[in-house]
């Protein structure tokens, strides 16, 4: 959990398919192995029907959300779900929020306390969380709130989820789904420059997103559009500390993506029998693609285990790949690129205050608290 990156150069140097056993399931751990699994047609997000797992009935508000998630389906409805969501995703409006997440993180650096603070809580969560809320159309007051229910749902997809975690996430379900709800309600009747409203509007050839869909497709981007960022934010932040804080641009913001990415571990169904890479696949079977081992891949970085701010690294595999290439990416990198510039211009001097540990949350990897000093 600290360190998992000695063990995944364990496994490529294995082979290009493992079988890992605490998960019961073959993982792809080379470059060229996660990227294929990523894109490869007879794979896919959707559990094939006839082996569908039975869920736990306290868990169902949970699922019901997910049910009309464009993560966890494929196409036809993938298809159709994303092509509506990006109307209201542009380009154009990402690039257009430069200057206003500038000044969000030059005021949260002037409330920033006196004496060591963590900086995960002043600031590598709060610029993610009230950029979405504001894209959305949403109070920045809810911000603190949205948070909550955010890592609340987002432990589900942690291999450590117990009895408890299942009930926090289910009650919150049906609590942030009430909460969209009434703001989807509140849009229709006076629509604004916003993303609900935008998504309300979105239409392709006479096709609308449906109110579960677009109450799903809400939560998803608040949801989606801080937890990966904020991780990010903190293991970048980390990485620059122990590297005596390099020139941010693009090309730092792809490494620090590159060397100490936000999630790990992305999991595909197999939707007919095949061989890959050499590993007999059935139907029904889960491959794990291994994103932070594909980033390590000597074949593919050289000298994958340094850090190298110049270093050209646009193959990574951060955001995912195939249909399911994260829509927030440019927002992510845009945020990054922003938060960590003014960070490092503002606070020159940032050093720790603690040495930083790494949260028990995998498949995510992120830090518990992030304890530094001015």
């Amino acid at each position: 959990m600290q360190d998992p990156y000695p063990f995944y150069a364990q496994c490529r140097a294995t082979a290009d398919i493992v079988y890992w056993t605490d998960y019961r399931m073959a993982c792809a751990t080379s470059h060229a192995a996660v990227e294929a699994a990523l894109r490869h047609p007879r794979m896919g997000r959707e559990c094939p029907a006839e082996l569908a797992p039975t869920r736990a009935a306290h868990t169902q508000p949970f699922y019901d959300i997910e049910a009309h998630s464009m993560l966890e389906l494929e196409p036809p409805r993938h298809t159709r779900l994303r092509k509506l969501v990006l109307h209201g995703f542009t380009s154009r409006k990402i690039k257009g929020l430069q200057a206003d997440i500038e000044a969000l993180c030059h005021r949260l650096i002037d409330e920033f306390p006196d004496g060591d603070f963590d900086l995960l809580q002043h600031y590598g969560q709060r610029v993610p969380v009230i950029v979405i809320t504001r894209l959305l159309g949403l109070e920045e007051a809810m911000a603190d709130q949205l948070l909550k229910w955010s890592n609340a749902m987002v432990a589900m997809y942690q291999a450590t989820r117990s009895r408890a975690v299942e009930e926090t996430a289910a009650q919150t379900s049906t609590d942030f789904a009430a909460f969209v709800r009434s703001e989807i309600t509140r849009k229709r009747a006076a629509p604004a420059d916003d993303l609900i409203s935008h998504l309300i509007a979105a239409e392709d050839n006479g096709d609308r997103l449906s109110e579960a869909e677009l109450i799903t497709t809400c939560i998803l981007l608040l949801n989606a559009g801080h937890e990966a960022t904020v991780h990010t934010l903190g293991n970048g932040v980390r990485t620059l500390l122990a590297h005596q804080m390099p020139k941010i641009d693009a090309l730092c913001v792809e490494e620090i993506l590159r060397f100490d990415p936000p999630l790990h571990m992305f999991t595909r169904y197999v939707y007919e029998d095949l061989t890959f890479f050499g590993e007999p696949l059935k139907r029904g079977d889960q491959i794990a693609c291994l994103l932070g081992s594909a980033n390590r891949d000597a074949t593919v970085y050289p000298d994958p285990d340094r850090f190298l701010p110049n270093r050209i690294a646009k193959r990574n595999t951060a955001f995912g790949g195939g249909i399911h290439f994260c829509v927030g990416a440019p927002l992510a990198r845009l945020e990054l690129l922003i938060g960590l510039r003014v960070l490092l211009q503002r606070c020159p001097n940032l050093s720790l205050a603690q040495p930083p540990r790494y949260a028990n949350i995998y498949h995510f990897h992120g830090l518990e608290r992030l304890m530094v000093r001015r």
